[in-house]
């Protein structure tokens, strides 16, 4: 993932992104509604910071002229090949969302990504456990914490044990 990439906030993403979760409370869709709420605009659903990934350019999802492994059953365009089976071993562990205020539409934020917290435990049927954070903040255009992201994902140092 990119270090550093812009994420804007906009009205019609914020609205099929509160569909596809099925939150259909007005403030996600309605600017009439929503400038009479509080935050005084249309914003963004609690776990709505995990959209960036749609602007980050080091995602991985199919580039033109790039090969890509997929993320089905079965890899897709370029093989694993030996030494690279960590990420069959890997999974998403736990994601946290801290907003220090609402998200308006028509902002434009900056995500900076950095490593967090690492440790490691020993695991029933996979071996070794090694647990590491990613740290994604977004900032508004002065400056100011928008969002603490919070990413924890787990490797196993082994295939798990049928």
């Amino acid at each position: 993932m990119a270090d550093e990439i812009t994420f804007p906030i906009e009205a019609g993403h914020i609205m099929r992104f509160a569909a596809a979760i099925g939150d259909e409370n007005p403030i996600y869709r309605d600017a009439g509604h929503a400038e009479a709420t509080e935050p005084g605009g249309v914003i963004a659903p609690p776990t709505y910071a995990i959209a960036s990934a749609h602007f980050d350019p080091d995602v991985a999802r199919p580039l033109p002229g790039r090969p890509w492994r997929g993320s089905g059953a079965e890899p897709t365009g370029t093989p694993a090949g030996p030494g690279t089976d960590e990420s069959s071993r890997g999974l998403h562990a736990e994601q946290r969302f801290v907003y220090h205020r609402p998200v308006l539409a028509g902002e434009t934020l900056t995500v900076r990504r950095r490593p967090g917290e690492t440790w490691t435990k020993e695991g029933r049927r996979g071996g070794a456990l090694s647990f590491r954070e990613q740290i994604s903040e977004f900032f508004d255009a002065d400056g100011d914490v928008v969002i603490t992201a919070t990413m924890v994902g787990v490797t196993t140092s082994r295939a798990v044990d049928q």
